[in-house]
């Protein structure tokens, strides 16, 4: 049966799906005990202003490293999951990437004075650090690929590749909300799966945009801390981090 309304509503639900697909992979954030994730897209646009000079990096994936590695004995640096190490973990969102490890796949254009192996050394080194210490992400593989030579750093040849539109700001309702709002670093709550805060039976799902002067990993692990102890059921809370966008937004 059709109505007037139909229209409507099927471009609600392109619009939902396209703003879904926009957020790339959902990436694991720390460990295995942490419950946070952060879409791919954030975790680029993070990525891409480490960034080193004489390198213009062009296309970049993350996903799950090739490697094979015991995972239950990695512990991330930076202190525990919300709860401690005896907390439930929630399950991952819909489509999201179990913990584990993770690998980096990019390309880039070099400047023609310098050795490429020097320069592809000197990017893989600032993005696993930038990944680590602004994001929290267990990178342990870059596969770097030089797509062409840039001579004397022409400005028409350096174009920074558009930004994804950032996700749709939610409305502060409720202890949930209202306590992963205070966090410090939380900028917005945002709702690109459904609602800011999704309460299951057995988890809760908390949606926040983080700023980038804080690692997305810890203002997350307080997001989980905050939510658990306003709601008070002993739910698992995951957090899943939608933007990373500039302090004081």
């Amino acid at each position: 049966m059709t109505t007037e309304r139909s229209p409507q509503r099927a471009d609600g639900w392109t619009a939902a799906v396209r703003q879904r697909l926009g957020l790339g992979r959902l990436l694991p954030l720390g460990g295995a005990v942490d419950g946070t994730w952060i879409a791919e897209t954030a975790a680029a646009s993070v990525l891409r202003a480490a960034a080193v000079e004489g390198a213009v990096l062009g296309s970049l994936r993350i996903g799950p490293a090739r490697v094979v590695l015991d995972t239950d004995t990695r512990v991330e640096a930076g202190g525990p999951a919300a709860g401690g190490p005896a907390a439930a973990v929630p399950p991952a969102p819909p489509s999201g990437l179990p913990p584990g490890p993770l690998r980096i796949e990019a390309e880039f254009r070099a400047a023609g004075d310098r050795p490429l192996p020097d320069a592809a050394a000197t990017l893989r080194a600032a993005l696993v650090a930038a990944a680590a210490a602004r994001l929290g992400l267990d990178i342990v593989e870059v596969d770097l690929r030089v797509t062409a030579l840039i001579e004397d750093a022409a400005p028409d040849q350096v174009t920074d590749p558009p930004a994804p539109a950032p996700a749709p700001v939610a409305k502060v309702d409720g202890p949930a909300g209202e306590a992963a709002a205070a966090v410090p670093g939380v900028v917005s709550l945002t709702r690109v799966l459904g609602s800011a805060v999704h309460t299951a039976e057995d988890h809760i799902r908390i949606e926040v945009a983080t700023a980038d002067d804080r690692r997305a990993l810890d203002v997350a692990r307080s997001v989980r801390t905050a939510v658990s102890a306003a709601t008070g059921t002993g739910l698992p809370v995951s957090v899943l981090v939608t933007d990373v966008v500039a302090a004081g937004r």
